[in-house]
């Protein structure tokens, strides 16, 4: 059964100090285009994730997020107090060299804050939170992750086989009325022909006559691009359901049921085989759309 491009999963592992949640969405792409970054996760282990997800889900823009979640019992941050003092003398020393000494309280307010921003004065509580020892938690973390977006992608995939195959169906419905109509068609035709001959009164020979209208005629036939398109249907369903990952190949296949839909219209000369090329037409541009989003 194929799959869509659309997926969600979500995993949540509990450990030291907190929670990682790890969340992978995607989205249908022409590639494999993953945007995986994350400060808690180790730089040595992103490649292995990368490799896991590529070959896991295949193609799609997949993105992913993690998230830690600290414990309430947890310090978020420190401040380092021995650092900031040290700025502060600086501070203070390059004051006395300006001659800027005296501080009110908006002033020592100000300064605080600046004190607060300069560099590592503030430890965020930041810790590696994915280490070597849970790594094996964390890899089977990702991996349910990954098992539940082919899950929705298998889903998806289901409804989006139904709709596609019922309209290829609903194609060759559409061809068969154009078939019925097809031989009123060239009797209509034929009849258009030899009354304007007749109105014109050229005196031409019957048998010439004859011989020229069913050259063009057959010019007007459709029955080369009725077999084509009917193929093509055929492979359409095969490769849907014989081709893991399809998506691709069908875009390939459509292109050319296009091309004799379009032929059909241009042959047609007649209302109602317009009509239908344009409901035909319609349905074929119901399942591009829909094909963009097959794996």
């Amino acid at each position: 059964m194929i799959k869509s491009m659309t997926g969600y999963g979500k995993s949540e592992l509990g450990l030291e100090g907190g929670k990682l949640t790890i969340e992978i969405r995607t989205l249908n792409s022409k590639s494999c285009d993953i945007g995986l970054k994350s400060p808690l996760l180790p730089k040595d282990k992103e490649l292995l994730i990368r490799q896991k997800i590529a070959q896991s889900l295949v193609r799609g823009t997949i993105d992913v997020f993690l998230t830690w979640t600290a414990d309430e019992n947890v310090s978020a941050a420190a401040i380092n107090i021995p650092l900031a003092l040290d700025y502060y003398e600086q501070i203070r020393i390059l004051g006395e060299a300006v001659g800027a000494l005296n501080i009110n309280l908006h002033d020592a307010n100000y300064l605080l804050a600046t004190l607060l921003r300069m560099p590592d004065v503030v430890n965020a509580g930041r810790r590696e939170v994915i280490t070597d020892e849970n790594w094996p938690l964390v890899e089977e973390a990702f991996d349910r992750c990954l098992s539940q977006v082919n899950d929705y992608r298998e889903r998806e995939g289901k409804a989006l086989y139904e709709d596609v195959t019922g309209r290829v169906r609903l194609i060759g419905e559409i061809y068969d009325e154009v078939e019925e109509r097809a031989p009123q068609r060239i009797a209509a035709i034929r009849d258009r022909i030899m009354k304007a001959a007749a109105d014109l009164k050229t005196g031409a020979d019957p048998s010439r006559l004859e011989q020229e209208m069913i050259f063009w005629l057959d010019k007007l036939d459709i029955n080369e691009e009725k077999v084509r398109l009917r193929q093509h249907c055929r492979y359409f369903v095969e490769t849907i359901d014989g081709d893991p990952y399809p998506g691709k190949k069908l875009g390939f296949i459509i292109q050319e049921m296009g091309r004799e839909i379009n032929t059909t219209g241009s042959k047609a000369n007649d209302a109602f085989i317009q009509q239908c090329v344009v409901r035909m037409k319609d349905e074929l541009e119901k399942i591009r759309e829909q094909s963009m989003n097959i794996l």
